[in-house]
């Protein structure tokens, strides 16, 4: 038992240490802890904290936008049926393509909500003042920044998902500028009203929700 030391190893503390300088040595520790923080925000190392509303949200309104698409294409597209009555309805749910719908949701999650919060936020954070230079700036800046780097993520994921990387490099040359082109009517005065009405906080929910509109031209750009 001498061998544990006194009372146990895993509460043997050193000799002559009682609890008042336990006390200090945890203040200590909180004291270096706290410091550590301060020295990271004086230095300006960005400090993230994952979105999880945003990106909840994103990720069901990516969910529902992909829902209706595939739906409009079953009743007005190439993959409408010519079955009847409850055949026909009974077939809307069974040739849902739910892998499909998985991935857009994923991207929405894990890539759409955070990154664009993310965005929203060093926009504001750059430009604070609610002037027509800096709302001009941020929908210019919207347009030229995040509208490509949305439309090569979202190839990208796609294209992972489906395991056609190969593929990618002439889905970005067919695909890529005019799908951005075609963008710019739809997302030029949405984003006008984004930064120029939505508070950050709703702004990725107010995108989202733009872009169940845009999911019909995007969702059929990608199955080409």
């Amino acid at each position: 038992m001498g061998a544990l030391g006194n009372g146990g190893f895993w509460w043997n503390f050193p000799a002559g240490e009682g609890r008042g300088d336990r006390c200090k040595r945890r203040r200590k520790c909180k004291s270096s802890s706290s410091d550590s923080i301060n020295l990271r925000e004086e230095r300006g190392w960005p400090h993230f904290d994952f979105p999880v509303k945003q990106a909840a949200i994103a990720a069901s309104l990516a969910l529902t936008g992909d829902t209706i698409a595939q739906l409009r294409d079953r009743i007005f597209g190439r993959g409408r049926s010519q079955l009847d009555g409850d055949a026909k309805e009974a077939s809307f749910w069974s040739n849902h393509d739910w892998l499909r719908s998985l991935r857009m949701a994923s991207y929405g999650f894990l890539l759409y909500g955070p990154g664009s919060y993310a965005w929203y936020q060093l926009l504001d954070q750059c430009m604070p003042k609610q002037t027509f230079i800096t709302l001009s700036t941020k929908v210019i800046l919207n347009q030229i920044v995040l509208g490509p780097c949305v439309i090569a993520v979202i190839f990208a994921w796609n294209n992972l998902w489906l395991g056609k990387l190969s593929e990618l490099p002439a889905k970005y040359q067919n695909d890529a500028l005019p799908t951005l082109l075609y963008g710019f009517r739809f997302w030029i005065p949405v984003t006008i009203l984004n930064f120029g009405i939505v508070p950050l906080p709703a702004r990725v929910a107010f995108m989202s929700t733009g872009s169940i509109f845009w999911n019909f031209y995007l969702s059929s750009t990608m199955s080409r």
